[in-house]
């Protein structure tokens, strides 16, 4: 299969840029995934790739041709919705077919490839039923299936699981992930779900109002984020961010200060520049409860989670923010409670704090 390559790829409207000078290489086999806040862009882009929506500046490319005057018809693109859109008063069968019928292929083809898909998605028994007589999670393989039998370039899915209940989500994520190691086709997965992205990306493009914020594989992307907008979007719960000044001391090397106290953060014998104001970035289960006098931050116990596998308390350390911190599964602490936390400084994150990149 060809690549797909976007080339500073622009989109206004009007005197309003939504995307800017966006640069992609999506190779064959890859499951690609958008994602960001809304109003990013990143459904503005699926549609440029499908032909729904006029690129306003740079080269969309399959393979070495330019396609940015081509119809959806013409890149042979399938797109799976947040809404199903299937065909009310057709069966199963009929929506999978539709859009091949329209194209002229031959009718025994056509209900092999049916018969096979349907029964990769485990919707066989259901062929002859129509959409009304589906679950939520049915008809999405059903829209799915109907994606799958025309064996396109690319499949483009716009928050397809954004409809489903929170369990139907889970199975039809496990779902996409097995279809995809299954028929290793190209794909392209928009969403403002961290977790999907994460459990489902080859590589993961994060997005912020128009511009691509880090392009990586979904760990890279986690433990390197390039900036505090990726650091706190991709995560859950987000990444601490404690703001801040670093200052050189002679004999403890780079100091961390903020509200009047200090952090060794052990760097002294490095040599780098820095900014005056930071970011210290730090997750909730890289801070570990601590003797006082080893701690990085002490604070009251605001609020406590107990989600059964995992335990995360909120700590009050004088910042607007509170400090998530992940216990022990087997802690006792109440709310009130004094905690002394320390952290791992193989695991910590400086961000620059005016312009929010890595430094």
């Amino acid at each position: 299969m060809i690549a797909i390559a976007l080339e500073r790829i622009q989109k206004s409207y009007g005197t309003h840029k939504v995307i800017q000078d966006l640069d992609i290489q999506i190779e064959s086999g890859e499951f690609v995934v958008l994602v960001g806040p809304s109003g990013c862009g990143k459904s503005t882009l699926l549609r440029m790739i499908a032909g729904l929506e006029e690129i306003s500046g740079g080269e969309l490319k399959f393979g070495d041709t330019v396609v940015n005057d081509h119809s959806p018809s013409e890149r042979n693109i399938a797109m799976v919705f947040q809404d199903y859109a299937l065909y009310p008063h057709m069966s199963v069968e009929e929506n999978m077919a539709f859009g091949l019928k329209m194209r002229g292929a031959n009718d025994n083809d056509l209900s092999s490839r049916i018969n096979a898909v349907a029964e990769t998605l485990k919707i066989g028994e259901f062929l002859a039923r129509r959409p009304a007589q589906l679950s939520g999670g049915q008809r999405q393989r059903v829209a799915m299936g109907r994606a799958i039998v025309r064996q396109p370039n690319a499949f483009l899915f716009d928050e397809p699981l954004s409809n489903l209940d929170a369990a139907l989500r889970v199975e039809m994520r496990l779902e996409i992930a097995k279809l995809h190691r299954t028929i290793k086709a190209r794909t392209v997965y928009v969403t403002h779900d961290q977790v999907e992205a994460m459990t489902l990306a080859d590589r993961i493009v994060v997005m912020n109002r128009g511009n691509v914020e880090q392009i990586g594989k979904p760990l890279d992307i986690y433990r390197n984020p390039a900036s505090l907008f990726v650091a706190q979007f991709i995560g859950s719960p987000t990444m601490n961010a404690i703001h801040g000044v670093l200052r050189k001391d002679t004999n403890k090397g780079i100091v961390f200060e903020y509200n009047a106290k200090a952090i060794m953060l052990g760097v002294g014998g490095k040599t780098f520049s820095y900014p005056d104001h930071v970011t210290l970035g730090l997750r909730p289960e890289d801070l570990k409860l601590c003797l006082p006098d080893e701690a990085w931050f002490t604070g009251e116990l605001a609020v406590v989670e107990r989600l059964g596998s995992q335990i995360f308390g909120y700590l009050e350390i004088g910042q607007p923010k509170m400090l998530t911190v992940e216990f022990p599964r087997d802690s006792e602490l109440e709310v009130g409670a004094i905690v002394h936390v320390a952290g791992d400084q193989n695991r910590m994150h400086l961000f620059d704090g005016n312009s929010g990149k890595r430094i």
